[in-house]
């Protein structure tokens, strides 16, 4: 042990909310290994931050989620490093380097990096190069920034410590002698199922609840970086109706979907998110296994090869029982949707057998041909099947695929109803996503296509997670002021079906203005009927409740008119509720409505209070501190 402490060893740690920054570190890990150096690549939810003072260098490799929100793994890490008692010489001796993941288009760009460089810098740490920022705007998506601050940071660590890299920053060793260990070890078995039913795993109401469920934790426990506490379902959900809010053929095509629970009851409140594990489709899950030349019947477990890479599990036992092997891929792996990395293509370069896919694959994997392969990987979306059929020479080992292939997330939707209003039932409000490539290849979002397939008839089960999203439910006293375009009307529905309920029930509330956008007033005005009937006779959107509901149809007229545009023609009202203490909510599309709409907020107040543009924007960012300006919004 005293030995291993005198090594100098990097360490990398990471926050990631999509996966992104786990590439990023994973990277500077291999290329940090590839030059002699040490490293420990960890999560920072993996790391105690209370040993940060024991540590000599230090990479953070941190995305910004939302607008400027700190991903969830990290979350209590750094809750620890803003603590009072904590001094400015703390972390003196610590050298650390900060890379952030962010995209340019939204107004808090980088955020959390900026954030935590500015804290370690306060705890008395070391910066031994200027922070990174990547940025998914940049032709090469955030690599572009990534090579080039990789790079300074070799040279600047080995001028300040030689002994890190023994041969020098520029010195590589091959990967190929590391081949034959990938991160994670697959052991097979005979195929028998552990509870005795040899049962196939479906996702169906037919299906045995308990058996399902089981699968489902075995399988996605055992895929790499996950954890099992996120892996069962708080419950199955069933759809019962599924309806077009937008007309047909207007180029959009939105959703309601109502859904409900198929044993137990559910909870939530107004506000809060639903996850749902999208199904992958049959056809593509078999195209996978018959290309990868696996037999989906056999049964496996899946470890990591070095046991220590993971915290201990206490789910253990239920965890590592093995699972069918093409229910682990349906379940866990992302064959058909998600783009895989740069590392997954130079990996795959090592099998080519034709020499023209090898030196094409190479050139991918190599700094010169970075900008070529988000052309054809990032930018086209290429999925796992298509990148693996665009190269038939290459037959990966399964342990690489498991280790390589993006992971099936969750997709997360706002709730956009109350159990007040619908006892026992959830209710989304989903865009089904779709768009064209530059390489006019028609693309849909994997799991609103797949809601908007389920006939309610059919009774397919959906695996689903309730959890706290960036909206708190509003008590009735306190007047809202919403704003929502597009699906960001979705949780303001529920906020408005509960609000009546309890003025009915003879409770006090406080008025609503609701702020609703869309392209038209025929094709995708979402709920029009609903808005209107609150806005009306005494309503708790009218205007004699103090409310008021009001629409920016942004393609009905020559020039473009947005929410922000209804806000100021609203704007003595939207102050004189904002006077009164009402509490802001903006929820939609996360690329510039957010900031439109605080600039609107801001240019309200100055005009309204007579402040200075300045003083404005200071009231609003006090307002936001006191909890009572919330934004929710989503790429």
């Amino acid at each position: 042990m005293e030995e291993k402490a005198k090594r100098k060893l990097l360490l990398i740690l990471y926050a990631s909310q999509t996966g992104n920054a786990i590439d990023a570190a994973e990277r500077l890990g291999r290329e940090a290994e590839r030059r002699g150096c040490p490293v420990a690549v960890l999560s920072v939810d993996e790391f105690d931050p209370i040993s940060l003072p024991n540590e000599e260098i230090v990479v953070f490799v941190v995305s910004t989620t939302g607008q400027g929100d700190t991903p969830d793994s990290m979350k209590v890490f750094w809750r620890f490093l803003l603590q009072r008692n904590l001094s400015q010489i703390w972390l003196k001796g610590v050298n650390y380097a900060v890379f952030g993941l962010g995209d340019s288009s939204y107004q808090k760009y980088n955020f959390v990096a900026k954030k935590l460089d500015k804290r370690l810098l306060d705890l008395g740490a070391t910066p031994v190069i200027e922070r990174g920022l990547g940025d998914d705007q940049h032709p090469s998506g955030y690599e572009g920034a990534l090579d080039p601050w990789m790079s300074s940071l070799w040279n600047v660590l080995h001028q300040n410590n030689p002994m890190l890299f023994p041969n020098g920053p520029e010195y590589e060793t091959s990967n190929i002698e590391l081949l034959d260990q990938p991160k994670i070890k697959i052991t097979y078995h005979d195929a028998y199922d552990t509870d005795g039913r040899n049962q196939q795993f479906s996702m169906s109401l037919v299906a045995d609840l308990n058996f399902v469920e089981k699968q489902i934790v075995r399988a996605r426990s055992m895929f790499p970086g996950t954890h099992s506490g996120k892996n069962r379902p708080d419950c199955f959900l069933r759809m019962v109706k599924n309806d077009p809010l937008s007309k047909v053929g207007c180029g959009k095509d939105v959703r309601h979907f109502e859904l409900e629970p198929v044993s137990s009851s559910i909870q939530y409140e107004v506000g809060d998110v639903l996850e749902v594990l999208p199904g992958q489709s049959a056809a593509s899950v078999d195209a996978f296994i018959k290309r990868c030349n696996l037999n989906p019947d056999s049964y496996i477990r899946v470890q990591p090869r070095d046991k220590d890479q993971r915290p201990a599990d206490k789910t253990i036992s239920t965890v590592m029982l093995p699972v069918r092997l093409r229910t682990f891929v349906e379940l866990t792996m992302d064959i058909a949707s998600a783009s895989p990395r740069r590392y997954f293509f130079e990996i795959m370069s090592y099998f080519a057998t034709a020499e023209h896919e090898k030196e094409r694959l190479k050139y991918f994997a190599s700094s010169e041909g970075r900008d070529d392969l988000y052309q054809y990987n990032q930018k086209e979306r290429r999925t796992v099947l298509e990148v693996l059929d665009d190269f038939p020479s290459v037959q990966m080992p399964f342990e690489w695929l498991v280790q390589l292939v993006p992971p099936l997330k969750t997709r997360a939707f706002s709730i956009s109803s109350s159990l007040l209003a619908h006892p026992n039932q959830v209710h989304l409000t989903v865009s089904i996503v779709s768009w064209t490539t530059p390489y006019k290849r028609k693309r849909t979002g994997l799991c609103s296509s797949w809601l908007a397939g389920l006939d309610p008839q059919q009774g397919v089960l959906i695996p689903a997670w309730f959890h706290k999203g960036s909206l708190p439910p509003p008590p009735p006293p306190l007047p809202l002021i919403l704003v929502g375009p597009g699906t960001g009307c979705a949780p303001f529905r529920g906020f408005v079906e509960e609000r009546a309920l309890q003025s009915k029930s003879g409770t006090t509330t406080a008025p609503i203005i609701f702020f609703f956008g869309c392209r038209n007033e025929e094709n995708d005005f979402l709920y029009r009927d609903f808005w209107q009937s609150h806005a009306q006779n005494g309503g708790v959107l009218s205007e004699e409740k103090g409310g008021g509901f009001f629409v920016a149809f942004s393609r009905d007229q020559p020039q473009k008119v947005y929410v922000q545009h209804k806000m100021k023609e609203q704007s003595t009202k939207v102050w004189s509720l904002l006077a009164e203490g009402a509490a802001v909510y903006v929820a939609g599309s996360a690329s510039k409505m957010p900031s439109d709409v605080l600039s609107a907020f801001e240019e309200i107040v100055s005009k309204e209070s007579g402040v200075s543009r300045e003083a404005a924007a200071r009231w609003l960012r006090a307002l936001e501190r006191a909890g009572k300006y919330h934004v929710e919004a989503w790429s």
